[in-house]
């Protein structure tokens, strides 16, 4: 057995912590209605919690956002109308993430309102893809840099697995989530909160066209490169593997829509 199966291994008895605790944290500043929605509807889209799941109970969530209770009210009330949530009432109720999300990304109007996500132009599509270059190769190199626990290993690890064991449908969802943890592990949470941003926006495009199956097995490849850099402590190596790797996604963008 290699040393990567006695990991996986590993791996599948540790359970990581909280994924939706990657994005659900304090909010400084701004409109604290939009940045509530906008944190949810990450937390939401890039698959940090399961379709299904419930959210936290809305004391704790207000809690975690620094925000009021109408806040996460109004903002939970809003996804649900666009189709994100559920909202049961009763003993039994609570806010949960909708079995079947809906496939069209949404931006926040000027008052409030979810909008389709607009059409990007070449120009907009390129800077997306650069910028997205720039972020998650630091953060892989600083991932590889810290001096990580037993748990953030057997996370990453768990992270990884479950992305390469994942349904089509499923895939892309779980791919933003392993990228995410890695951002996580660089210890910045804007650095997180920044790469979110760039995924929503990236993912937005991978969506217009389908998912290839030669392309995904060539990704979980290249994940395993990324993570086993990160796990031996190799910063250069990893930002080079994940520079890679995000260039196979963005000569698919430039192929298929720029």
């Amino acid at each position: 057995m290699s040393a990567f199966e006695v990991m996986q291994v590993e791996a599948e008895v540790s359970a990581p912590k909280a994924a939706s605790a990657l994005l659900l944290t304090r909010i400084k500043g701004g409109n604290a209605y939009e940045e509530t929605v906008e944190r949810l509807l990450q937390t939401i889209r890039l698959g940090l919690i399961h379709p299904g799941e419930q959210l936290p109970p809305e004391r704790e969530l207000a809690s975690m956002l620094n925000v009021s209770r109408d806040t996460v009210r109004d903002a939970t009330s809003s996804l649900a109308d666009a189709g994100y949530l559920v909202i049961r009432r009763g003993r039994y109720g609570g806010t949960f993430i909708a079995d079947e999300l809906p496939v069209t990304s949404v931006i926040i109007g000027r008052d409030g309102e979810l909008l389709n996500q607009h059409e990007y132009t070449k120009d907009e599509i390129l800077d997306a893809i650069t910028y997205r270059a720039v972020l998650e190769s630091g953060a892989a190199y600083q991932a590889a840099a810290q001096p990580l626990t037993q748990e953030m290993r057997q996370g990453l690890l768990q992270a990884h697995l479950e992305t390469t064991t994942a349904e089509a449908s499923d895939y892309r969802r779980l791919d933003s989530r392993l990228h995410l943890l890695i951002a996580e592990l660089s210890g910045s949470g804007t650095l997180v909160n920044q790469i979110a941003e760039s995924r929503m926006k990236v993912n937005g495009l991978l969506n217009q066209f389908p998912l290839l199956t030669p392309n995904v097995t060539h990704s979980n490849d290249q994940h395993e490169a990324i993570v086993m850099a990160i796990l031996d402590g190799n910063s250069e190596l990893a930002s080079k593997e994940m520079l890679a790797h995000l260039e196979g996604s963005a000569s698919l963008i430039k192929g298929f829509l720029a």
